[in-house]
């Protein structure tokens, strides 16, 4: 049992903050575009996010999974984006940094978002049932492709202004 859960249930509750993750995650993004912090948004996705990376860890696993090298990497661009926008408050390059850390953690939900789409939805898994297939390949490059241009408009549009 994992957290007093039968693992179907954590499985449900492991994907649900995945989901509120992604979801306020786009909304964050979003509001970058207008330069808008919303804060009570921004901490929802940081929170769900850190907590989907932290919970993937906690499946019964014999050995070091893909799965497990992405949390690892998410979990330390969160730090640097949760101190870049609560400590550093977003002042001179914590702006950016905090734009592409975020950014990258919410690319990384979706990205494993992708994955477990072809590996659990029927119809695509007959489409890549390896992952290696074009289908898998084309639609994960054109979210990353996609990401990299949210970001990079985000870093340039997003300047919030200044608080003490």
């Amino acid at each position: 049992m994992l957290l007093g859960m039968s693992e179907p249930t954590f499985t449900v509750v492991h994907t649900i903050l995945s989901l509120i993750g992604i979801a306020a995650g786009i909304v964050v993004l979003v509001a970058m575009f207008g330069s808008s912090r919303l804060p009570r948004w921004t901490a929802v996705f940081l929170v769900t996010t850190v907590l989907t990376s932290v919970t993937g860890f906690m499946f019964p696993r014999d050995h070091l999974m893909p799965s497990h090298v992405v949390g690892v990497i998410s979990l330390v661009v969160l730090a640097i984006a949760i101190r870049a926008r609560y400590r550093y408050r977003l002042a001179r390059a914590w702006r950016w940094i905090y734009v592409v850390c975020a950014v990258m953690a919410l690319y990384l939900n979706v990205f494993v978002l992708v994955v477990q789409s072809f590996q659990k939805l029927p119809s695509l898994a007959r489409l890549a049932p390896t992952q290696s297939e074009p289908p898998f390949v084309v639609a994960q490059l054109a979210v990353l492709v996609m990401f990299a241009a949210l970001c990079a408009g985000a870093a340039i549009k997003f300047r919030p202004a200044a608080t003490a």
